[in-house]
């Protein structure tokens, strides 16, 4: 597949210059203060651990530092898109662009909600989540980030946008499929497929959403407004004028906001297994939760736990209830002990908490214990609610889905630091590689130059596709989006594909999720067979 980033005139013209020295200075406070907060930060979590073995302090940071190197092989592509309007139109000069997308793009971090960074967690083999901590676990973490990278390296240095988001669900899926063959079980159970369905479908018709509803605005545009420049593509390095810069501005705005707030999570779901898995006594259960909120806890426990028991067989009593209640997650199929078994480990939650007063004062040594047994019946609810079967009454299911929402609170949570680290790495990979993907959005995919009008509107509806997805909580390709966008305002306004370009962005697409799958498998089969574990 030959290279697309080619040199072009515009190209050149959207060439970076160095910054000055007080946009130096001020770059490097900002990247400074950063760093220097997430890790100081991370020092007080982790003076909370009472151990003497550096081993989980090393693999931490081994583990981190992959997980972020992730955020930044993600900036190469989507935050890249981003700015490609503000850049190739000459509305923004690429330090500034760059900068800009990169505070949006914190922004958005911050005030996101961790559905989506959940949500791709909810993938993950339930077996593996609950053993994070262990050699299968570490394998499966640095399986599936590392084949995301070597993937989006590869189709980074092509000037391809292809999907983080595809990379990352493909490494998933392959991680599932290779534990469960190497345990020489079914691999149709390796995967929560309902919920890669969900995630696939939105993968899917986001694009092609981008398109028609992109190519839809341009023609909208042009008929209510009769501005003949802003359908003009760039003529050398002039600026548009000041309004459809204003226009340009806050289209990058709000994609590099969205952006932060999907994309970002992404990173932090696995991120924060990473933080479970090595240092659980700081990071397995929220130690923000109030007094107050635990002994909520303590009360919605004790009212799941005797909704459940209504839909208990009578004599039925699990020898073990975890292993009951991880089979039927693991399997999705309800036996008759599964219902008791539910019964007994919410109670079971329910007295522990109150034991021990707060989930911060809960012992080092049952941490881990207590968050899986959180995490396990959570899935449990969400997978009974979901399937529908058991058919709960309307009254109990909103019992359950309280009890549900707080203990999600108990263990998904993610800690602001974490945020600021994942909107650091995204910002520096943007400034690193956006040239490639840029030129590639701005001049090959049609055969006439991208117009300012094009891509305001490719920019709004990626603004809008991104922001509805995240009222949902699933994740989308910021790539996909914005790209299948730009061709849509191409077709719109009879501009001819370069079918070149397009050929290669589909073959990108179409390999994502197989490539990834099997790099993702393989790797975790290397991981597990020379580790022994």
């Amino acid at each position: 597949m030959a290279s697309i980033a080619t040199a072009s005139p515009v190209g050149r013209t959207t060439s970076a210059k160095a910054p000055g020295k007080l946009g130096a200075l001020l770059f490097g406070l900002i990247l400074g203060a950063g760093v220097l907060y997430a890790a100081l930060n991370l020092k007080a979590d982790l003076e909370t651990v009472p151990t003497a073995n550096a081993y989980p302090f090393l693999l931490l940071g081994i583990a981190l530092l992959i997980a972020l190197g992730f955020e930044f092989i993600n900036g190469f592509h989507d935050t890249a898109n981003a700015v490609a309007t503000v850049i190739y139109t000459h509305t923004l000069s690429p330090n500034v662009a760059v900068a800009w997308s990169g505070f949006c793009n914190f922004l958005g971090v911050l005030m996101s909600g961790g559905a989506v960074a959940f949500g791709i967690v909810t993938l993950l083999p339930i077996d593996l989540v609950l053993q994070v901590g262990r050699g299968a676990g570490f394998s499966m973490v640095f399986a599936l980030l590392m084949a995301a990278i070597l993937w989006n390296l590869g189709t980074w240095w092509f000037g391809l946008p292809s999907s983080s988001s595809h990379a990352l669900v493909g490494s998933i899926i392959g991680v599932g499929i290779a534990n469960q063959w190497m345990r020489g079980k079914s691999v149709a159970n390796g995967v929560d497929w309902n919920q890669a369905a969900s995630i696939g479908k939105a993968l899917l018709f986001s694009p092609l959403a981008g398109f028609a509803i992109a190519g839809l605005l341009l023609l909208t545009m042009r008929a209510l407004i009769p501005a003949e420049r802003l359908y003009k593509a760039p003529e050398g390095a002039e600026p548009p004028p000041f309004w459809i810069r204003c226009l340009l501005f806050l289209t990058c705005s709000g994609v590099s906001f969205f952006h932060g707030s999907n994309d970002g999570q992404k990173g932090m779901g696995l991120i924060m297994l990473i933080l479970i898995g090595t240092v659980p006594t700081a990071y397995a259960l929220n130690h923000a939760m109030t007094p107050k909120d635990t002994a909520e806890l303590v009360t919605i426990s004790r009212q799941a736990a005797s909704t459940i028991g209504r839909y208990v067989e009578p004599g039925v009593s699990p020898r073990d209830p975890r292993a009951t209640v991880t089979e039927f997650v693991r399997s999705r199929k309800i036996s008759p002990g599964t219902m008791a078994a539910m019964r007994e480990m919410i109670g079971g939650i329910g007295n522990q908490v109150n034991d021990f007063g707060a989930l911060k004062d809960v012992p080092s040594d049952r941490t881990s214990n207590l968050r899986n047994d959180m995490y396990l019946v959570s899935e449990a609810v969400r997978r009974m609610q979901k399937s529908g079967k058991p058919a709960f009454q309307a009254s109990d299911m909103a019992v359950l889905t309280n009890y549900r929402r707080q203990i999600d609170n108990s263990t998904k949570f993610i800690p602001t630091w974490v945020k600021v680290a994942v909107a650091l790495a995204l910002g520096m990979g943007t400034l690193v590689g956006w040239k490639r993907i840029v030129i590639t959005v701005g001049e090959k995919l049609g055969k006439a130059h991208m117009s300012y009008a094009q891509g305001a509107a490719a920019e709004i509806t990626t603004m809008l596709t991104i922001g509805a997805a995240d009222g949902f909580g699933l994740p989308v390709s910021t790539t996909h989006v914005l790209s299948s966008g730009v061709a849509g305002t191409m077709t719109a306004n009879r501009i001819a594909l370069q079918w070149g370009t397009v050929r290669n962005l589909l073959i990108a697409w179409t390999l994502t999720l197989p490539a990834s799958t099997l790099l993702a498998g393989t790797l975790y089969w290397a991981f597990r067979t020379t580790s022994g574990s």
